[in-house]
């Protein structure tokens, strides 16, 4: 069999390079940002319900993810562990939550004194939290120990590719927008302040329609605070007023981490889009595999979308 070339070495170009490695087929990632430079690497992240389109597919990929996350867990090299939180929103959400959260064995509805100042609405569950650079640094060595070879080199063109390999896995989420011509992508900005882990084990996430929102997820010594959404923002320096303002939410939420050390401010470009793709496309007698457009979803859907992806290797 010819060998797969996949483009692109975040959460999902790896986790596509490891499912088709393990399958026994040949595969090269190339890479113009090395698996820690990617807008994955800083990631909150956490597994939990996607609010995407198409409505079944992302409920199919988001089951199948949970399965190998809740595996990956018993993993102490993986990165990823289940922690106990609470997802809440300012305002009444009702009583109907995204079928995926049947997933969650201990989910339920939060009590008024479970919620903090100012939030009306929300639930408590354990999920899969990701330390994503762990993780990254996990999946690319278990690509490699399945004979996979990764090239930091970009591809400038489906030309490029196809010139290659004649099966190639696009996962290059923002970088779509240039490489297919998908006016469709689009950036979403987010930024998270990182910072010394003063003893939370707990995760927090604020559903929110807005740009800004609340949120704290712990990974051992470290908790990554957030966050934003800003749409088409391609700027990825970390801003001083956006930092700010996140750990002022916080701090109003959480007291033990007003004061905690900043170890690092990150910036990230999610890859909006109307529908997440995960089709097949033919170019020049080859075949293209697009997966991208994830939105801020991208970790919580890449084991499932990696299994269709390499489904339509196969087929």
């Amino acid at each position: 069999m010819s060998p797969v070339l996949v483009i692109g070495a975040g959460v999902h170009g790896l986790t596509c390079g490891v499912v088709l490695a393990e399958a026994g087929r040949h595969v090269r990632i190339r890479t113009a940002e090395r698996p820690r430079e990617t807008t994955s690497a800083v990631a909150g992240a956490m597994w939990g319900p996607a609010r995407l389109k198409p409505p079944e597919r992302v409920l199919y990929w988001a089951t199948l993810s949970h399965a190998e996350f809740t595996a990956l867990a018993r993993d102490e090299d993986s990165g990823v562990h289940l922690a106990a939180g609470r997802m809440a929103a300012r305002i009444d959400l009702g009583d109907v939550v995204p079928p995926e959260t049947k997933l969650i064995p201990d989910l339920h509805r939060c009590g008024e004194q479970e919620l903090p100042e100012g939030f009306v609405w929300g639930y408590r569950g354990t999920v899969p939290l990701i330390d994503m650079p762990r993780y990254l640094d996990y999946l690319l060595a278990r690509f490699q120990a399945a004979g996979g070879e990764i090239l930091l080199a970009s591809v400038s063109s489906l030309a490029d590719a196809v010139a290659e390999s004649d099966t190639v896995v696009n996962c290059t989420g923002v970088g779509a927008h240039e490489l297919v011509g998908d006016p469709g992508v689009h950036p979403v900005l987010g930024q998270h302040v990182v910072v010394r882990n003063p003893g939370i084990d707990e995760y927090f996430i604020e559903l929110s329609e807005g740009g800004e929102f609340t949120s704290w997820m712990p990974h051992g010594d470290r908790v990554v605070l957030g966050g934003v959404s800003v749409d088409h923002d391609w700027r990825r320096t970390p801003r001083a007023e956006i930092s700010a303002r996140i750990r002022r939410r916080v701090a109003q939420l959480e007291p033990r981490l007003a004061d905690a050390e900043v170890l690092e401010e990150t910036v990230g470009l999610r890859p909006g889009r109307d529908s997440v793709r995960v089709d097949v496309e033919h170019f020049e007698g080859a075949r293209i595999i697009h997966d991208y457009g994830h939105a801020g979803c991208g970790v919580g859907l890449s084991w499932g979308c990696a299994f269709e992806v390499a489904d339509l290797v196969e087929g």
